[in-house]
């Protein structure tokens, strides 16, 4: 898969995972950035992790040249050629394209998987078509023990293929060894076991493939003796192969498993071999007779007629790869926020029935309680009313809410009792004074005097009657004019006639100086506008008030004229 597939699923993963702490797991604020903070952590990490990795690939692949793979629309098999395979390809090539396979040379078995990956990455879309093949030429070893660590080397090698390809790809050999000397075959015999069932068969060019029993029969009286000596070398050549090869591979040893491979070929054709070669100690040890050593500088025939027999996987191109890891996040996204939501909603039954049990448990005395109880079940009402018009959030939702089914309960217990009416109010009589009388100033004064005019008497007596003389009430005299004149001058008048109309009422009704109180305000608080005559007349006034002063006009002895009556209008 592309690293930025890979990418792409990391961004999706820490998404996922930022969308299930906070939108649907029941933590505290505290939890939630806590665990917000290590999932972006942790993404960025893995995003650091993934560039490194990709920049190790990228340095790894330089020695691998793009132009030996190839085309992205190759039908044909697609082979790397590993173990003995300098003699299949011409000095300074990498590749041989044949019309039925694409053959590719690795270098060594720690390259293999560097080239695996390189070519799952490179043409994803030809991982199916991928298969290994080991080639074995037993003539160009002369230790036994090094081909066996040789041998172990690819096969730990064709195992860490499974990391790019996701699976072991298929492993099949082909040994090339040298005919007898007897043997004048101009062109060479591939002996192939594709299945047991089958068994061993003998490749003719232009006749395909025909069982050993029908070769060794099937030939004239020229070739019969160079055929069973063919035969008796592949005797040779197969126990060899089973006990150098075969067993070797099919044996699990340590963290190898055991590889069963899916083809074999055996070639006899001249190959140049090393003097005391691991092929020459085997036909020694069972002839006593060593085979001769051959020299020749032509490229080993590749095995072409075994490549239709190679298994074909289902291709799996790194979008379905993408799919299948996104698909498997949202799978388990899935399942945590379907638990988080069943968990939300387990977590509301037993609050909302907390409160109704709390609430049944009351008996309403004292009220404040079962009040208190009362008010936070119509809460619990409101909010799951107003979750069933909009809609529920979304940490209880993906068909888990409990809700709908809670919202009777509520209602029914929140109507079934009401608090006792309060007691009706105590009421007080308030004792009021008269209301403020208001005298014309120019029913009462000339204009710009402060002595009462002759005639005033009367209107003084027939405005004042409601005005009485008690203790604990002060009486207040206030003198107003308008806004004409000198401000002083008007001020010292309003004083002037408020304490001519206060010495009128000390006098006439023999009422103690303690109880009044004398003000001048000018024109400081008019009562209408001071721009119109009419609004002027208003302004030039004398006020009269009873204001509570608990020490206020105390009168000894026998009640004054004024005080004699007691019903007094207290406004």
């Amino acid at each position: 898969m592309r690293d930025a597939y890979r990418s792409l699923l990391t961004a999706l993963g820490a998404v996922l995972a930022l969308w299930l702490i906070l939108g649907f797991w029941p933590l505290s604020t505290g939890s939630r950035l806590a665990l917000s903070l290590l999932a972006v952590l942790v993404s960025g990490v893995m995003f650091w992790r993934q560039s490194w990795a990709s920049q190790a690939r990228a340095a790894a692949a330089r020695e691998i040249v793009d132009e030996n793979l190839p085309p992205e629309d190759f039908q044909g098999a697609v082979i790397l050629v590993c173990g003995d395979n300098a003699p299949l390809f011409v000095s300074g090539s990498h590749h041989r394209e044949t019309r039925q396979g694409w053959y590719l040379w690795v270098k060594d078995a720690e390259q293999l998987p560097l080239f695996a990956q390189h070519l799952s990455l490179a043409r994803p879309a030809l991982v199916s078509q991928i298969s290994v093949m080991l080639a074995v030429v037993p003539e160009q070893h002369t230790s036994g023990d090094n081909f066996t660590q040789s041998l172990r080397g690819w096969q730990r090698a064709v195992v860490q293929c499974r990391a790019a390809f996701g699976t072991i790809p298929p492993l099949w050999t082909v040994t090339w060894v040298s005919p007898p000397a007897v043997c004048a075959e101009p062109e060479p015999v591939w002996f192939t076991t594709v299945s047991q069932r089958s068994g061993i068969q003998v490749y003719q060019p232009g006749q395909g493939n025909v069982s050993l029993t029908e070769w060794t029969r099937d030939s004239g009286s020229d070739g019969r003796l160079s055929r069973l000596s063919l035969g008796l070398w592949l005797d040779s050549l197969l126990a060899w192969q089973n006990r150098a090869v075969n067993d070797l591979l099919s044996v699990r040893l340590g963290e190898l498993p055991m590889m069963k491979l899916c083809v074999q070929g055996m070639c006899m054709v001249s190959v140049s071999g090393a003097a005391g070669n691991i092929w020459q100690q085997h036909i020694t040890s069972v002839t006593s007779l060593p085979p001769d050593t051959a020299e020749t500088t032509a490229l080993l025939p590749l095995p072409e007629q075994l490549l239709p027999a190679l298994p074909r996987r289902r291709g799996v191109s790194r979008r379905m790869v993408f799919w299948r890891h996104a698909g498997l996040l949202g799978g388990i996204f899935l399942a945590l926020a379907m638990l988080a939501s069943w968990m939300n909603n387990q977590r509301l039954i037993r609050n909302v029935g907390d409160h109704l049990a709390l609430y049944h448990q009351l008996a309403g005395n004292p009220v404040a309680p079962k009040l208190r109880a009362q008010q936070r079940l119509r809460a619990d009402g409101a909010f799951l009313d107003d979750w069933q018009r909009r809609g529920e959030p979304l940490r209880y939702r993906l068909g888990l809410y409990q809700g709908l089914r809670l919202i009777p309960y509520v209602e029914a217990a929140v109507s079934d009792w009401a608090p006792p009416p309060p007691p009706p109010p105590v009421i007080k009589k308030i004792i009021q004074g008269p209301k403020t009388i208001r005298l014309d100033s120019m029913s009462l004064f000339d204009s710009g005097k402060y002595d009462l005019k002759t005639g005033s008497t009367k209107m003084l007596v027939n405005s004042l009657v409601g005005i009485k003389a008690k203790p604990g009430w002060l009486i207040v005299v206030a003198g107003h004019t308008d806004n004409t004149g000198n401000a002083q001058l008007n001020q010292a008048l309003s004083q002037k006639r408020a304490e001519a109309v206060r010495d009128w009422m000390r006098d006439t009704g023999d009422v103690p100086e303690s109880c009044f109180a004398v003000q001048g305000y000018g024109a400081s608080r008019p009562i209408a506008t001071n721009d119109t005559p009419e609004g002027r007349v208003l302004n030039r006034r004398v006020e009269i008030s009873l204001v509570p002063q608990a020490s206020a006009c105390q009168i000894p002895g026998k009640p004054s004229a004024l005080s004699q009556d007691d019903d007094v209008s207290q406004h």
